[in-house]
């Protein structure tokens, strides 16, 4: 059986709970995320697996991180995985439509499904769901709620200072 563990950390969006299936973080979650598991699943509470996570997530919010760096145990379908790999690919302060995504991934057709997978991100923020738009340009879609996007975004094109995001 799996060991799990959580923390809860600060952010400038709303507290992030942190959590890691055998020592690796595994998932990050928003408070009122669409998609988020119920708080029994999140394991023990305990610090000792997040430091560098935490560290990462401090040095991305003060504007000093644009890539983070972290071993991950994500858990999803196969192309769930390749979907939110693709995500990480996606370079700080840039989006993609979600058909971009999916032509990148060879399946150029399949932007609902990719649509899907994004959604289904366990990693907020790490893993940069965030990223994605509409096809139009416009904000569809995030399980943290498009006005936490909208400040995501406006913090990695730089038209927001990281203090104004509290």
């Amino acid at each position: 059986m799996p060991a799990i563990q959580h923390t809860v950390v600060d952010s400038p969006y709303d507290p992030l709970t942190l959590v890691a299936v055998d020592g690796v973080l595994s998932r990050v979650h928003m408070t009122g995320q669409r998609h988020r598991p119920p708080e029994e699943t999140f394991g023990e509470p305990d610090p000792r697996p997040f430091g560098e996570a935490i560290h990462q997530l401090d040095a991305y919010f003060a504007g000093e991180l644009t890539e983070f760096d972290l071993p991950l145990n994500l858990i999803g379908t196969p192309f769930q995985l390749r979907v939110w790999e693709g995500l990480r690919r996606i370079p700080y302060g840039e989006t993609r439509t979600y058909g971009e995504l999916a032509g990148e991934l060879g399946n150029p057709g399949a932007s609902r499904a990719v649509g899907l997978a994004n959604g289904k991100n366990p990693v907020s923020i790490i893993v940069p769901c965030h990223r994605v738009i509409g096809a139009g340009g416009g904000l569809t879609g995030y399980g943290g709620g498009l006005d936490r996007k909208q400040r995501l975004l406006a913090f990695e094109s730089g038209t927001a200072e990281p203090a104004a995001l509290f």
